[in-house]
């Protein structure tokens, strides 16, 4: 493995110092680009029965600064957020180094969007899809990443030496971040991941994509190190001129810790927003999204986006009952507003229901049952 990193990484800092680039970029003066969001958000959840009581809740929910700039062909984009504290406070969602070697290559450096699946989201609502509360839907970790897209085909290579590191040394991860990652005694560390996409028809509607990842997870107890894999095939339709949009995702993964004697191996601690919980060690989740979108010429409102997406997670550890999630909704667009209303089901999701801590992984076998959030988010974005 650690052969595999420093050739992979010699090969990319190679490409780097030998890259052409047009004199008359290397001239340019500097760009700078500001912006950034800020959203409210109102929650109506079946299971809270205060909150009911109360007619749901209405608050702030975050505030965002995005910069881009670039200068003498080396460029910037990073993004900070600031949610709560109860969701884990300030923190960087992407950071990272980018050069162009050309207007089909690029490489980034720093806290980048791994390449797995569908991007940029396996969904179109406000919550995701399954996939990202067990860390693969627009997941950041830090490490280098390069892409070539061709138009037909694009491919993605890259080498993470972790996740969002926040406490370095022997202390446990932070869970204030913006993406799900392994947290608690265990830390990703050197990961290799790789994303083929072919797109197909006239004007390359349809893609088909194949992922892999593969790392490792290191125990802060054992000062070992374990492995961590995964796998996913996608199909997805984007036409430029149809309001229609599809996203069919099946993937696998499997997490080998390496814990003291005597420590459940079924499930890792994963964190994010400033909370940890259980997932199960190995497991298969299938997702599908479909979408619609309604042009709409009115003085405030612009368009209306419907959609429903599913996600279904398959444990495979004995006795730990499976999860699943449905998000029916619609997405407004008004200007620089953008307005989720959601209406999201959950049965074992620890976000859509009453059991937090094991929900993803044992669950609670012979008493769940459905929950339902509903949910109204809306953002001014600048």
């Amino acid at each position: 493995m650690h052969r595999i990193i420093l050739l992979f990484t010699i090969l990319l800092t190679s490409t780097l110092c030998y890259a052409q680039y047009p004199e008359d970029k290397l001239d340019e003066k500097p760009t700078l680009k500001l912006g950034g969001a800020v959203r409210f958000n109102y929650n109506l959840s079946t299971w809270k029965k205060d909150q009911l009581e109360r007619g749901g809740d209405f608050g702030y929910d975050l505030f965002r600064i995005n910069v881009e700039s670039e200068y003498k062909g080396i460029k910037l984009n990073a993004e900070f957020r600031h949610y709560s504290e109860a969701f884990g406070g300030g923190f960087l969602k992407q950071a990272w180094f980018q050069h162009d070697f050309s207007e089909k290559a690029q490489i980034q450096v720093g806290l980048n969007q791994v390449p797995f699946g569908i991007q940029q989201y396996n969904s179109n609502n406000w919550f995701f899809n399954m996939t990202y509360y067990i860390g693969f839907e627009d997941d950041h970790d830090m490490g280098v990443k390069y892409l070539h897209d061709s138009g037909k085909w694009q491919w993605q290579a890259a080498y993470y030496k972790s996740a969002e590191e926040f406490v370095f040394g022997q202390a446990e991860p932070s869970p204030n971040r913006y993406s799900y990652d392994i947290t608690g005694r265990n830390k990703e560390n050197n990961q290799l991941d790789f994303k083929l996409v072919r797109r197909l028809g006239d004007s390359l509607e349809h893609e088909l994509g194949a992922s892999v990842q593969g790392g490792l997870i290191y125990n802060i107890d054992t000062e070992r190190n374990g492995t961590k894999y995964a796998a996913a095939v996608h199909y997805e339709y984007q036409a430029e001129h149809s309001p229609w949009n599809v996203k069919l995702q099946a993937m696998l993964y499997r997490i080998n810790p390496e814990y003291a004697a005597g420590q459940d191996l079924d499930f890792v601690e994963m964190g994010a927003y400033g909370a940890n919980y259980n997932v199960a060690s190995k497991g298969e989740v299938y997702t599908a999204g479909l979408s619609y979108h309604l042009p709409v010429d009115s003085r405030l409102l612009q368009g209306i986006t419907f959609y429903d997406n599913y996600g279904y997670y398959n444990k495979r550890i004995s006795g730990f009952e499976n999860s699943h999630m449905n998000v029916l909704g619609a997405l407004w667009t008004a200007g620089p507003m953008y307005i989720y209303t959601d209406a999201a089901f959950g049965y074992n999701q620890p976000w859509l229901g009453p059991e937090w801590e094991n929900a993803l992984a044992a669950g609670t076998p012979g008493e769940t049952d459905w929950h339902m959030r509903f949910n109204i988010n809306m953002g001014y974005y600048f």
